[in-house]
Parts: C-alpha cells; structure tokens; sequence
C-alpha cells in the first residue's frame, strides 16, 4: 500500500531544524520496514560485527539521499541491521569511507559537526518523546530525547539535551586509520546496543516487545566534503555573506523523508519485532491496516498547519483544506473535525468500528479503542 507523504519546507534555525509550512508533496514516499529477530546469546559491543547471529542477519538496503530521487545516490555505501533480546536493541552499521575523520571527544557534543552515524526511535509511532542517538567515528556519542518535532513547538524548547541512556553501549572499528589524509580507508563499522527499558516506557504498553509489535525508526549518516591541508582534514568552505562557511553536509538515510528534516517521524520506517532467532525462520512485514487513515489525517494535519499560517484560524470545513475528495480505502474520508481558536482535534474510524484515531493540531496522533 503507497502511503501519499506531504512534504514539509524546512527553515533552518540555530543547529536545528526549526520551522516548518506545510505544501503540497512532490511525489510518493513509501516508509522502509525491516523485521527483526532475536539473539541466540547476548552480543558482544566491540564494532566487529562478526558473531554468528550478525551473520544470520540481513543488511538492510543501502542508504539513499535524505531526499530520495530528488538527489544523486550516495556516493559511499551505508547500510545497517538490528537484533534483540530481552534487554537491548542492537544495531550494526558499515560505513564505507575513504577518509575517515573525527574531532568530538567529549560525550553530548553536537556530534553532527563531524562524520556521523545517527538512530532516531519513536516507538509508539504518535510522533512525540522519541530519542536520538548520535556518534562520530571516535565512539563519541550524544544521546537526547524530544518532546515533539521542532516545527510543533517553534518558540519553545522541545529538546531534552540532559536525557542519558546511560547503558547504552557502542563501539567503533576503523578498517584504515582515523585522521590520516595521507592513506585510503575502507570504512568504519559500528554496534549500538540501546537497553530496551529506555525504549518501552515510550512505546504503547511500556512492556517488552511482542511478535509483530512495530516502532518507528530511522537512521541518519552526515557527509561533510573535506581536503586534505597541510597533513590535516579540513571542511570545504565556501563564501556566503562575505563569510567562510563549510559547505553544506550530505545526509544519507535509511528511510527517505523527501526533505533535508530528520524530525519528520511519520515518514521515517517500521521496525517489526520478531520472537523468532536470526537464522532460525523467517517473519513477513505486515502493514497496518489503519496506514490510510492515518495518513489521511497527517495530510489533514500538513494543510490545518497551512491554512493556519494564512487564516490565523483552522477550520472544519474539508473543501477550505482541499480535501473534500480525499478517499481513504475506496471511501470519503469525513474526519469529525473541533476547533477553538488557537486548536483542533480531528478524529476519524479507523479499519475496524471499534477503533478511533485521532490528531491535534501539534501533529500528535493516537489511537482510542472503544
């Protein structure tokens, strides 16, 4: 089933993506999915990715443009693949790189400004408190949890900077040396290993994982162009306003968001838990009958966020929406929609009769079952 995602204009202010308009998309986004297994035994995080459960486990695809057909494929090859047990969720990734590089040292620095590998996780899919984990190929990491997306929330600090996995454990294996523009490199490998309590108490039961039981998640790599000057890697500047800047960084995910905005939840993929162990059988990726409502109800959500921008009001009419012909599953979409003046709530039936989804006006959105 194509899920139809708006596409969202970004601005970018401070060291985040701030701001956001709602427009029309510029075609079809389909979320990546990936199911995933058991350990036979606990994984040992030393970022060789070698043991045999690792073995058993499928790559992902290889990462695309953050903007999907819209850009050039990656020049470097990135791909990944999870495991879990009981108390973590494991995550191996190879990066191929020619030169690798890295300057942060010191935990909780905006690792971004190197070479990165980057997890985002919002487990109960409602697109609020979800976490991102990020680390340079020093192993150094920066680990926070968002309150909401930070075009939700523009004048308010929707960051929790402070937020510590603190078992959380990577690692990092170089195959070449780091920091070293006088040789080539192969790349560098990593393992994550994210304890799942940190991860439940987000997700819709706070228990551990059941079969088929689904989280959002995706995963981010930043490319900074560098040269080699004087025996030392240095970021590519150009002249912008009569100042050196470095030029912009190339953002390669998993799953593509259509824009340059990694805090796009509702377009990021599907993790899909399996009871099963890597090797031992295999589980399809079942989609969730209600993705045409509740896609429907984020399109609702990007054109409220619009007509807001030029009515200072919402409105519960779908013809002011352009939406007045939207089907979902064959049918009319006729979301019950209540506004105030600074606030709505749509809510709409989902796949079965007993079950409602609703979503306010900050892009949360959830599920009611009668």
């Amino acid at each position: 089933m194509k899920n139809i995602i708006l596409v969202i204009v970004v601005f970018l202010s401070g060291l985040f993506n701030i701001h956001a308009i709602a427009q029309e998309p510029p075609g079809t986004i389909i979320p990546e999915n990936y199911v995933c297994y058991r350990t036979s035994s606990a994984l040992s995080i030393d970022g060789l990715i070698n043991e045999t459960d690792w073995q058993n486990t499928a790559w992902s695809e290889n990462f695309k443009d953050i903007e999907g057909s819209l850009k050039p494929e990656p020049v470097y090859r990135t791909r990944m693949k999870m495991l879990w047990d009981n108390k973590y969720l494991y995550i191996a990734a190879e990066l191929e790189e020619p030169h690798v590089w890295a300057t942060l040292t010191e935990r909780e620095s905006i690792i971004f400004n190197d070479n990165d590998f980057e997890v985002f996780i919002d487990p109960d899919g409602d697109t609020h408190h979800y976490v991102e984990y990020e680390l340079n190929a020093f192993n150094t990491s920066w680990d926070l949890m968002l309150l909401k997306p930070y075009r939700d929330s523009p004048k308010q600090n929707v960051v929790i900077d402070n937020w510590n996995s603190d078992e959380t454990k990577s690692a990092v294996y170089i195959d070449g040396t780091i920091n070293n523009p006088e040789d080539t490199d192969k790349g560098w490998t990593l393992e994550i290993a994210i304890p799942l309590d940190a991860l439940t108490e987000l997700s819709k039961t706070g228990e551990l994982p059941v079969q088929g039981e689904q989280y959002r998640i995706n995963f981010s790599r930043v490319e900074w162009i560098v040269d080699n000057v004087n025996g030392k890697y240095n970021k590519r500047t150009q002249i912008i306003g009569g100042k050196e800047r470095p030029l912009p960084e190339e953002n390669w995910v998993w799953s593509q968001q259509g824009v340059v905005a990694m805090h796009q939840p509702e377009t990021w993929g599907f993790l899909q838990f399996s009871e099963k162990t890597a090797g031992q059988g295999v589980d399809s990726y079942v989609a969730d009958p209600d993705d045409e409502v509740k896609m429907a109800l984020r399109m609702l959500y990007y054109l409220e966020k619009a007509y807001f921008e030029k009515n200072n009001s919402y409105t519960t009419d779908l013809k002011m929406l352009g939406m007045h012909d939207y089907l979902v599953d064959g049918k009319p979409f006729r979301p019950e929609i209540k506004t105030t003046f600074s606030l709505y709530e749509a809510i709409a039936e989902g796949s079965k009769s007993n079950t409602i989804w609703h979503i306010v006006q900050d892009g949360r959105i959830w599920k009611e079952i009668r």
